[in-house]
């Protein structure tokens, strides 16, 4: 089921005075293998785009459209991977707040404001504020999580593409049994976090 998100904390804090507002989010986290990416959105009030939703409650063809239209209309976005060797120097939770870091720190103009799913983000120079269930509550997030599961999800493609025997294009690195099935087969290859050890795969 679809679930819209609201612009009403983004244009309660314009009316506070806040020009530029980016929501923030990342996808990736739980995934056995491949980057953690975030997305950081500033969305133009001017330029209205409907049917904005949490990126998980929608199908992928309705993700692409609505990516598309987000990078066109949008005052700035950005996406920033962090790549699994980097997860496993600094685990994953690090590596989220990296990430998150870096695509706000990308984004031109700088937002004044920023809107977190869930989290604080460490070392960014304006004001923030995380939002519990950020992606279903408020606009500028779920355009972020839209952003960055669409660019994960390619990422996740060219991984396929370069080695099929995993199944990148069906879980997208995330720990179901057919991906178990074939880690216990193949290994870990050299996209898979290694310091992620489900409890029923063996030492590999």
């Amino acid at each position: 089921m679809k679930v819209r998100s609201f612009r009403t904390l983004e244009n309660a804090l314009r009316r506070m005075g806040f020009v530029y507002v980016a929501g923030v989010d990342e996808v990736g986290r739980g995934c056995l293998a491949g980057p953690v990416v975030a997305g950081a959105v500033i969305l133009n009030p001017e330029r209205y785009i409907p049917r904005i939703c949490d990126s998980k409650t929608v199908t992928a063809l309705e993700r692409e459209r609505l990516y598309t239209t987000i990078t066109r209309k949008a005052v700035a976005w950005s996406v920033i991977s962090v790549e699994p060797d980097e997860i496993d120097r600094i685990n994953i939770h690090q590596a989220s707040l990296r990430a998150m870091q870096r695509a706000v720190l990308s984004l031109a103009p700088l937002p004044d404001m920023v809107l977190v799913d869930a989290f604080r983000i460490p070392d960014i120079p304006m004001a923030q504020r995380p939002v519990i269930h950020g992606d279903s509550r408020c606009t500028a997030i779920a355009a972020a999580s839209i952003v960055a599961k669409v660019t994960r999800d390619r990422l996740m493609q060219t991984l396929h593409d370069r080695d099929p025997r995993y199944g990148f294009d069906r879980h997208k690195g995330y720990a179901t049994r057919d991906h178990l099935d074939a880690v216990s087969r193949y290994g870990y290859s050299d996209v898979h976090r290694r310091s992620f050890r489900p409890p029923t795969l063996f030492e590999v």
